[in-house]
C-alpha cells in the first residue's frame, strides 16, 4: 500500500472521530507497525494530526471544524482503498499506458483511478480531477499540472463536488476520461449517489473517450444510480477474474475490453 493511501485512511478515520487507536489503524492499513508509526510521526510533524499515546488525535477542535457534515451514499474511500488492491494496481497501470506524453486527461475520483498516479510520472500531463487523493498523489510530480473543479469537499471520499447542481468544472476538454464505478451490469455503469452521477456526466460531456476502471467484483454489485448505459463506455479495464459471460456482455456492447495482468 502506498504512503498516499495509508495517509488517506488515517485522515479519513480522524475526520469521523477525534481519536483513532494504533490497534485500529493496524486492522485498517496494509503495512507493518513500524511503517504505521513512521506515517503517524510524519503526519504529526506536518501538523495534520496529533500523535498521542496509543494512537492519533485530530488537530481540529469542535470550534475550528466548521465544515458541514457532507456525506455520500456508498462505501467510504478508506474502506474501498483496502479492497482488491493487487487488481486495482494492475488496472491503474494498464490505464496509464493509454496516456500519451503531454496530453490533457480527466481522472474521476476513486480507489482504482488513484492507482494510475504512480505510472503517470514523466508524462508531463495536464490532469483535471475532483479527487484530493489524486491531487496529492500527482502534486509530487514536477511535470504534471493539476486542475480541480469548484465545489465542496466530501470528506469520506475526499472528493470535490458541487452542492446545488452548478457546473463549476473548468472549461476543459480532454481526449480521455478515466472513471470508476460502484457497479456494472446490463443497465450500464452505476454509482451509489446521485451527486456523483451528476458530476460524472459533466466529465463525460467533456471527453472524447470514456475509459472505465473496474475490478471484476464490480460485476457482482447490482444496485445504484445509472450514470450511463454500457454503449457510452469506450474502453473497460478490469482484471482476470471477470467471467466469460460478463466479458461477452461487455464486448457485445461495443466496448473494448482490456484485462490487466496481475
Amino acid at each position: 500500500m502506498h504512503a498516499t493511501e495509508r495517509e488517506s485512511i488515517i485522515l479519513n478515520l480522524l475526520a469521523k472521530r477525534d481519536f483513532v487507536s494504533f490497534r485500529d489503524l493496524e486492522s485498517k492499513i496494509d503495512g507493518s507497525p513500524a511503517t504505521i508509526r513512521r506515517d503517524l510521526e510524519r503526519l504529526d510533524s506536518e501538523g495534520k494530526i496529533a500523535r498521542v499515546r496509543g494512537g492519533a488525535k485530530s488537530v481540529l477542535s469542535d470550534d475550528t471544524n466548521m465544515q458541514p457534515d457532507l456525506k455520500l451514499f456508498g462505501t467510504p474511500f478508506h474502506e474501498n482503498v483496502t479492497q482488491n488492491t493487487k487488481q486495482k494496481r494492475a488496472i491503474g497501470q494498464a490505464a496509464a499506458e493509454l496516456c500519451k506524453s503531454g496530453e490533457g486527461i480527466m481522472i474521476d475520483g476513486g480507489s482504482t483511478t488513484l492507482q494510475m498516479c504512480p505510472f503517470l510520472e514523466e508524462l508531463n500531463l495536464q490532469v483535471l480531477t475532483n479527487s484530493l487523493h489524486i491531487v496529492h498523489a500527482l502534486g509530487m510530480q514536477s511535470g504534471t499540472r493539476v486542475l480541480v473543479p469548484g465545489g465542496a469537499v466530501f470528506p469520506e471520499q475526499n472528493i470535490i463536488l458541487p452542492l446545488f447542481g452548478e457546473d463549476l468544472t473548468p472549461a476543459f476538454y480532454a481526449p480521455k476520461l478515466f472513471m470508476g464505478a460502484a457497479a456494472l451490469n446490463a443497465r450500464g455503469l452505476l454509482q451509489d449517489d446521485v451527486v456523483l452521477v451528476a458530476s460524472e456526466r459533466r466529465f463525460m460531456e467533456r471527453a472524447e473517450t470514456v475509459i472505465v476502471l473496474a475490478d471484476a467484483s464490480k460485476f457482482e454489485n447490482s444496485s445504484g444510480n445509472v450514470v450511463c448505459p454500457l454503449e457510452e463506455i469506450d474502453i473497460l479495464i478490469t482484471d482476470a477474474r471477470i467471467s466469460e459471460q460478463n466479458a461477452q456482455s461487455i464486448e457485445s456492447a461495443g466496448i473494448r475490453l482490456i484485462v490487466a495482468d496481475t
